[in-house]
């Protein structure tokens, strides 16, 4: 049995996992921020 498309499968899962991961991480980051320069204003 060929394994290649189990293997290309899983690096397809291992880097859309990452990458929604990653702009997660940016979204909340971003609204910490914001949420820190308001409070730094008032």
């Amino acid at each position: 049995m060929n394994p290649w498309p189990f293997v290309i499968a899983a690096y397809a899962v291992t880097v859309g996992t990452t990458g929604a991961l990653l702009m997660w991480a940016l979204a909340t980051m971003r609204r910490a921020e914001a949420a820190a320069e308001a409070l730094k204003r008032r």
